[in-house]
């Protein structure tokens, strides 16, 4: 599903029109980003919960050259779905 996609499935599902439903997307999106880079989780009960997760810099060796190569510090956003949202996936799918 492309973004467009998306944005017609929401407005669609919530009854608004895709101007609205594209300003809840980018602020929903923004938001998610300012907490996620402040250090916050943010948890949507019934959904999941985004959070960032530091990793810390280390050696690794390049395959190909066999050299080592110091792999710096990076931040990585991670999405953790309820279990409720786990069920209804997999609901959704065994009912096709």
């Amino acid at each position: 599903m492309d973004r467009t996609s998306l944005l017609a499935s929401i407005a669609g599902n919530a009854g608004l029109d895709s101007e609205t439903a594209e300003r809840i997307l980018d602020a929903f999106r923004d938001t998610i980003a300012e907490k996620c880079s402040e250090g916050d989780a943010i948890t949507l009960p019934q959904f999941g919960t985004f959070e960032s997760r530091k990793r810390m810099e280390r050696v690794a060796i390049h395959p190909a050259t066999g050299k080592r190569i110091l792999v710096p510090p990076k931040v990585s956003l991670v999405f953790r779905p309820s279990s409720l949202l786990k069920q209804k996936v997999n609901t959704d799918k065994t009912a096709d």
